[in-house]
């Protein structure tokens, strides 16, 4: 199992010369990849190419770039950049986003992810193997049959015509997705607990693609901090976790609603999604169980997180990608010593 480092994107609370740093300390670490997210503030490549180009080994990630906010050629291009920036050490990370980020930011219909999300990966895979680029789909068809446009191919040779793609993925149906047509799964409020499930779902991708599980890479991005009492760390995630359980999408459509509901937290998440929608985001942090985020990152102790680390592997987990709830750079840095010291522990690492 390696290492990876989330980053998000930039908050109130961030700055871009904090997470260069941090970017900067994994790669002198030796971890294998920083991912960079996008949401509606900061984007994605912006902020991996200006790590790419202030960086040495590790791969440059995203995780995720909106499938709505791009056309899968303009995609294509950033990656194909990206990638030639950094020597080839790029990973596109993909996702759909959700409704109210689509249609209210982008305004992108949201429906049909997953048939959108497959004609969009096949469009990519064309540009960046600069194949001429036509195609005729539900959603895109190129180029349009009733105007002068005509099919292209990428303008230059990037350092190499297949970048790994990777699916920010919640659901049993887009699992599967991520198995048939991605190199690896995105994933989040990942459990060992529940992992079996999970990546049967992604298994059944991959037999339909006539593959096996052996080098598809599942990446969950794992909350992590370090200290003596188990409650004090977990209280730095309690937020986190009630705003994804609770706020993000709508009582009818929050995915990582329907995830804790899967795992067997249905009640809780009920109560915490009632609680954050009627404005008492105390409250509902209050309620996540301590269960559900103790099994979802990595809290304790270094001895207690190698522990953890152990069975993050045993359920399958290929790269483990920590997000860091740290009060400042120095402790972030820090925090990323002591998880690699961690990987040492538990025997696990590459």
């Amino acid at each position: 199992m390696r290492l990876g480092l989330s980053l998000g994107y930039q908050t109130a609370w961030s700055t871009p010369a904090d997470h260069l740093a941090l970017a900067q300390e994994a790669d002198r670490l030796g971890y294998s990849v920083v991912w960079a997210a996008e949401a509606y503030g900061s984007d994605s490549p912006s902020m991996l190419a200006w790590m790419a180009g202030q960086t040495e080994r590790i791969d440059i990630g995203s995780a995720v770039m909106q499938i709505p906010a791009r056309t899968p050629a303009m995609t294509a291009m950033t990656a194909a950049t990206i990638d030639a920036l950094s020597g080839g050490r790029f990973r596109l990370g993909l996702g759909v986003s959700g409704p109210q980020v689509s249609e209210g930011w982008h305004g992108v219909r949201f429906g049909k992810p997953l048939a959108r999300t497959r004609e969009y990966v096949d469009i990519v895979k064309l540009a960046v193997g600069r194949k001429e680029v036509a195609y005729d789909g539900e959603f895109y068809t190129l180029p349009l049959p009733d105007g002068p446009g005509k099919a292209l191919r990428l303008g230059f040779r990037p350092p190499r015509e297949h970048i790994p793609i990777y699916l920010a993925a919640v659901g049993p149906k887009n699992l599967e997705l991520a198995g048939e047509i991605a190199d690896g799964w995105l994933a989040v409020f990942f459990a060992p607990e529940y992992a079996q499930e999970q990546l049967a779902s992604v298994t059944a991708g991959r037999a339909r693609a006539g593959r096996e599980l052996a080098g598809f890479d599942v990446v969950p991005s794992v909350p992590v901090v370090v200290g003596d009492d188990l409650d004090s760390c977990a209280e730095l995630v309690r937020w986190y976790a009630a705003l994804y359980v609770g706020g993000m999408g709508s009582r009818q459509q929050n995915f990582y609603n329907q995830l804790a509901t899967r795992m067997g937290y249905g009640d809780a998440a009920r109560e915490v999604q009632d609680l954050y929608l009627a404005k008492r985001q105390r409250d509902a942090a209050a309620a996540v169980p301590l269960e559900f985020i103790d099994r979802t990152s990595l809290l304790g102790p270094k001895e207690r997180i190698a522990e953890r680390m152990r069975q993050y592997a045993e359920a399958g987990v290929t790269t483990l990608s920590v997000t860091l709830f740290a009060a400042d750079r120095d402790s972030g840095v820090q925090t990323l010593r002591t998880v690699a010291e961690a990987l040492d522990l538990s025997g696990v690492g590459e």
